[in-house]
């Protein structure tokens, strides 16, 4: 199988290094925006060629992969239906899909696309970014899986069994919604934690010094780059903003305990939290 990847950055290289890993394909195609990327993504093996040529670079692939940033996203992919043929198989790996699959809804080439998010990831961006194993035992989320042509699906599900994945199915909207929950208010929390070290501790050193693996933990994701985050925020700005009000309340709730120095009130809340044991232990 040729694969084509647009977008070597970390889900798209880590993808290439998986199903190389894998033996699931046999020749990888790249396209990339950023020379300093493209050249860089070669070096490393994370494909056989860079194509410069979009149209070009699909026809070439049994299987296209469209890994760019959300608003990209919202322009390359119908590009790619346009380019794809009957027996071609695209899909993407976004974190958002309502504007996304509204996007391409009524596209001839719909049935021949397959939305997907892969739950897998790291702070970092780049070709360098890549790393082979990161999609191991991790869920994939597959999406209105329904509007896909049956053929396309089932290549796409057992590549990604293959990997090997846990595949779960929600429509976009749930999808977007429970994203919201779990992962977006993470980096949102994430970034403003950063700042308000930043903005409080004016000696890096003392961050350096002091920060232990509770704060590297938590803060990790505060490296993550803007260029992938504005657009997923932008694109599920109402279920971000739903997450994001609780998130405040909650926050509101632990300092009015402890400025009225209820400690018992702060005991039964932090009691209530732990509770997340039993989810994830």
């Amino acid at each position: 199988m040729n694969v084509t990847i647009i977008g070597l950055g970390l889900i798209g290289g880590s993808l290439a290094l998986s199903l190389r890993q894998h033996g699931l394909a046999r020749r990888f195609i790249g396209v990339e925006q950023s020379p300093a990327h493209a050249r860089r993504a070669l070096e490393l093996g994370l494909v056989d060629k860079i194509e410069p040529d979009l149209a070009a670079a699909v026809a070439q692939a049994d299987l296209v992969v469209v890994a760019v940033p959300m608003d990209a996203m919202l322009t390359v992919l119908p590009a790619v239906l346009d380019a794809a043929g009957p027996q071609q198989v695209v899909i993407d790996v976004g974190s958002t899909k309502q504007a996304l699959l509204a996007a391409v809804a009524g596209h001839p080439r719909r049935g021949r696309f397959v939305a997907v998010h892969p739950m897998a990831g790291t702070e970092y961006s780049g070709p360098d970014a890549a790393v082979q194993g990161l999609f191991d035992g991790k869920t994939v989320v597959l999406c209105d899986t329904e509007h896909s042509d049956p053929d396309a699906v089932q290549l796409v599900e057992k590549l990604l069994q293959a990997l090997p994945m846990r595949l779960l199915y929600l429509d976009a909207a749930a999808h977007d919604l429970h994203t919201a929950y779990v992962s977006h208010i993470s980096h949102i929390t994430s970034f403003a934690l950063a700042l308000t070290v930043l903005e409080k501790e004016k000696e890096e050193q003392r961050i350096f010094d002091l920060a232990s693996g509770g704060f590297a933990s938590t803060v990790r994701l505060a490296k993550s780059s803007p260029a992938m985050w504005v657009p997923i925020f932008r694109q599920n700005r109402p279920n971000v903003l739903d997450v994001l009000d609780e998130h405040l309340h909650q926050l509101q709730h632990f300092r009015e305990l402890l400025a009225r120095e209820d400690y018992d009130g702060l005991t039964r809340q932090i009691q209530q939290a732990n509770h997340i044991r039993k989810i994830l232990p």
